[in-house]
């Protein structure tokens, strides 16, 4: 079976559809590399192993993915009659009644779900070390962090655990981890896919959905699954021409590329692991037929933004921890909450609802003029998935609360702006440091363009295939 377990997703279904190997000895296979990796890295948080076995003589035989294995992303993606935890002590492992709209997509197309990952309390960090299920370690490198907020994803995917996990983006989750390990994170295009049944949006539109996969075909494929308008989302993302797997090996044409380096913070020096993976990567573009030159939007820099970023963020905290609350019976006090939670509630409590729509009025702005510059004839944005390469576990720091968020800042500098002004982006694994550690590089497109980012993307991963040294290794 390693020979199996080494394919991806799109891989594997095809071996069932041919019948070389059974969904059940995909599943068993799965579990059994969970069980071998899973107590050093503490990936998955919760284990569903037997339920799994007994759904597979339920899935129809038509399947695309009967069989292949899956796990959760302990925030968002609920599944019914499971517990749900977001990271945090506070749920209680409170049971789901129904399933998300994404889990019932992917229940359909034949994945069987083994259980949910690891993620920070609430998502609301870039590093999985959470008070309630402890730390998610990095396959690459067991001392060093996974990233967040979908580090357990990112981590199980990595090791071979599964071969896609599901994952959600709503400042950099994806992008950071999926750079952190190794994989392809594509944050789609806000509306793209739907929050329903119990949600209209997250952290007002900034959070998507999304995957963290080990190739371009998997991440199209699983985006055409949960992709679609459910009747009441507050808005629609602008429709693709074709389904995106049909993108991969599809001709990008000539495109028009512009790369950026510096880091948006001006006060943070260019880390040169960073500035080597960009321009590695704008070389390969330049010889593979694009027109690429240094420069971005203007905005991507504005010192304004982390503070109205941030004022958003933690207001829908608070308003999550509010309605939590709510459900459980009883108020949750500040205390229950790990420090930086508590942090930003507080934060948010103090602020008026005039004072959250003057931020978001600002963002509205702001993303006006970060499209102009897609606008004016650019096609892509090139620059560093992360604003820093990764870190060892316990870099920020739970209680040291200024160096915390300043950390957290310098390394969604270049995320958060994509969140708040909803475009598609991809990190690819493009780049190792000289220490073996991963790093990717991102690709931004205008908003609705996830086809352009699957062909380019695709041409990349043909150019220069991926390495994912840490599956290998385990």
């Amino acid at each position: 079976m390693d020979d199996v377990l080494a394919l991806d997703a799109t891989g594997r279904a095809r071996t069932v559809r041919e019948g070389q190997v059974s969904p059940r000895e995909l599943v068993e296979a799965a579990i059994a590399r969970i069980e071998a990796c899973d107590g050093e890295l503490n990936a998955v948080v919760h284990r569903r192993f037997g339920r799994a076995l007994a759904e597979l003589d339920a899935i129809p035989s038509e399947a695309p993915f009967r069989g292949v294995p899956i796990l959760l992303k302990d925030l968002g993606w609920r599944q019914a009659g499971e517990p749900y935890n977001a990271g945090s002590r506070v749920y209680d492992g409170l049971p789901v009644e129904e399933d998300g709209h994404g889990v019932v997509r992917l229940r359909q197309a034949g994945f069987v779900v083994l259980g949910r990952t690891n993620t920070p309390e609430f998502g609301s960090t870039i590093t999985t070390e959470p008070v309630a299920f402890g730390p998610t370690r990095n396959p690459y490198r067991p001392g060093h962090s996974a990233g967040g907020s979908s580090g357990g994803s990112a981590a199980a995917v990595a090791a071979g655990m599964v071969a896609l996990a599901t994952a959600s983006d709503g400042g950099g989750s994806i992008r950071i981890p999926a750079s952190f390990c190794g994989l392809v994170g594509l944050k789609p295009t806000r509306g793209r896919s739907s929050f329903a049944p119990t949600q209209g949006e997250g952290w007002n539109g900034f959070s998507c959905p999304g995957f963290v996969t080990r190739t371009v075909r998997d991440t199209a494929a699983a985006l055409d699954l949960i992709s679609g308008y459910v009747l009441g989302d507050p808005y629609d993302a602008p429709a693709l021409p074709r389904p995106l797997a049909e993108e991969v090996g599809a001709d990008p044409g000539r495109l028009r590329v512009g790369f950026v380096t510096e880091h948006p913070r001006g006060d943070v020096p260019e880390d040169p692991e960073l500035t080597e993976a960009v321009t590695r990567v704008a070389t390969l573009l330049e010889t593979l037929g694009h027109h690429v030159a240094p420069g971005g939007p203007e905005a991507l820099g504005d010192p304004d933004f982390p503070a109205r970023f941030g004022a958003i963020v933690s207001d829908n905290l608070a308003a999550q921890v509010e309605s939590l609350g709510a459900t459980r019976g009883r108020l949750v006090e500040l205390e229950e909450l790990e420090p930086r939670n508590a942090a930003m509630v507080n934060s948010a409590r103090m602020r008026s609802a005039a004072d959250h729509l003057l931020a978001a009025q600002w963002i509205d702005g702001f993303r006006r003029r970060m499209a102009a510059w897609w606008s004016a004839g650019n096609d892509l944005l090139l620059m560093p998935s992360a604003g820093v390469r990764p870190f060892a576990l316990g870099w920020i720091p739970p209680e040291d609360l200024s160096l915390g968020f300043g950390r957290t800042a310098q390394a969604v500098a270049y995320t958060a702006p994509v969140n708040a002004t909803g475009q598609p982006a991809v990190s690819l694994p493009l780049h190792m440091t000289s220490d073996g550690l991963p790093v990717g590089v991102q690709l931004v497109a205008a908003a609705g363009r996830e086809d352009l980012l699957i062909r380019v993307a695709a041409q990349i991963e043909a150019a220069a295939p991926f390495e994912h040294a840490a599956m290998r290794d385990r």
